[in-house]
């Protein structure tokens, strides 16, 4: 079902219009009772028009700015209108107000596994608005409640099919590539909430942790990783300085070193290069032999 726009009469001018009509029936009234012009028929007549007139009041009805009304007559749909301000339509129509503007939610904090199988708490702010009132109105029971409950299966889903961290290059993951998973999500999300009518707008995690049950042996595993890294640049800093000092010395020809000299040389200076501690110097007066 899609949203069929259909015109509706200005409401003020039909309410003046309605007061007047109202105020010559009671006109006519008070003329027959008091005078008795007219008979019976005049009095008859101005009883139903100021009848009519009333029951065309309840055809009045405002729709305020980014808002829409749904009509509807025994059940059928007969289109929307989006026009701002005091309007009139068929006082037998039922009349469903919609909000067309931006709203936002924040979604519970999910426990959910992550792709390794590591259980994460995860929730994300979600920014929508209706785009076909129809849609809304008529296609889900109550779409505000569609929206929040179909946003936490579709975070949810998204977060079992991406690791927390990032194991290798190129892989996503869901802590090192904002931008990518909320594009995902969003996709998600649109999958799920257009058939309600509902465009969302964006999608972005706001929080995202381990679970407190596994939180703390996750930091030890995210700090040895850390030491690691760290270890190995240091390692191959040093290798690549000792092989320069090396290059250097026999270039210029300050000192001859055999093979043993050189492997000395170089067990010190990597030593002194990936050591935690600052290297005690040892002078040496005799020779190395």
């Amino acid at each position: 079902m899609k949203e069929n726009p259909i015109r509706s009469l200005p409401g003020i001018p039909m309410l003046l219009a309605l007061l007047a009509v109202l105020l010559a029936c009671a006109y006519a009234f008070f003329t027959v009772v008091v005078t008795g012009d007219g008979g019976v028929l005049r009095l008859v007549g101005a009883v139903i028009v100021s009848a009519i007139a009333v029951v065309a009041l309840v055809g009045l009805y405002m729709v305020e700015p980014n808002q829409s009304a749904v009509l509807s007559l025994f059940g059928k749909y007969i289109g929307t209108v989006r026009d701002n301000g005091l309007r009139w339509n068929n006082p037998f129509f039922t009349k469903r107000k919609v909000s067309l503007r931006v709203r936002n939610f924040e979604s519970g904090r999910l426990k959910v596994n992550e792709l390794d199988g590591s259980p994460i708490e995860i929730a994300a702010v979600i920014v929508w608005r209706v785009v076909d009132s129809a849609e809304a109105v008529f296609n889900v029971d109550d779409y505000e409640s569609f929206v929040h409950i179909q946003s936490e299966a579709a975070l949810r889903a998204m977060a079992t099919t991406y690791p927390y961290d990032q194991h290798e290059d190129g892989q996503i993951s869901l802590r090192s590539h904002a931008a990518e998973i909320s594009d995902r999500l969003k996709e998600h999300l649109d999958e799920r909430l257009t058939s309600a009518g509902v465009d969302v707008l964006e999608a972005r995690i706001s929080h995202l942790a381990y679970a407190p049950e596994i939180a703390h042996a996750m930091l030890q595993r995210q700090q040895a990783n850390a030491v690691v890294a760290a270890r190995a640049r240091i390692v191959a800093g040093a290798c690549g300085m000792v092989e320069m000092a090396l290059a250097e010395l026999q270039k210029s020809g300050v000192v001859q070193l055999d093979e043993e000299r050189k492997a000395a040389m170089v067990s010190n200076l990597l030593v002194v290069l990936c050591g935690d501690r600052s290297a005690q110097p040892v002078v040496n007066a005799g020779s190395l032999y």
